[in-house]
């Protein structure tokens, strides 16, 4: 049973930046697709970044190109998200998902089978 743990959410001013850890066990990632969710009070969860078992292919939210940046590891065991000019609308609680057996990526939330407990991000106006 893969286990994944998120780090690096907190308080930023808007324009400013954050960098996400998703720290996964059980081989959680390792030639799995995986991907960043996130979830504002009285939202669904939403697809934020996610990134193919090979690593060759990413695929963004529209409201998120260009800003963030998902990435891995050599090892595959730690996901990053790299968050840039962060706005008051990305604040949320930030979930890193992975895909059971599962190589192509997908921006559903019922592809993914192993769930962090979320971390939150707060971007102050």
């Amino acid at each position: 049973q893969a286990q994944l743990v998120e780090s690096g959410g907190g308080l930023v001013q808007a324009g400013g930046s954050l960098r996400l850890s998703c720290t996964g066990s059980g081989r959680a990632f390792i030639s799995n697709a995986m991907a960043w969710f996130r979830q504002a009070p009285g939202n669904s969860r939403e697809f934020v970044a996610g990134l193919s078992g090979s690593g060759w292919i990413t695929k963004y939210a529209d409201s998120v190109q260009g800003r963030f940046r998902i990435s891995t590891d050599n090892s595959k065991t730690t996901a990053y998200l790299q968050m840039n000019s962060l706005k008051p609308e990305d604040t949320a609680v930030y979930y890193c998902a992975a895909r059971k057996g599962y190589t192509c990526l997908s921006s559903s939330v019922r592809a993914y089978d192993y769930w962090g407990q979320g971390t939150q991000v707060t971007v102050s106006s």
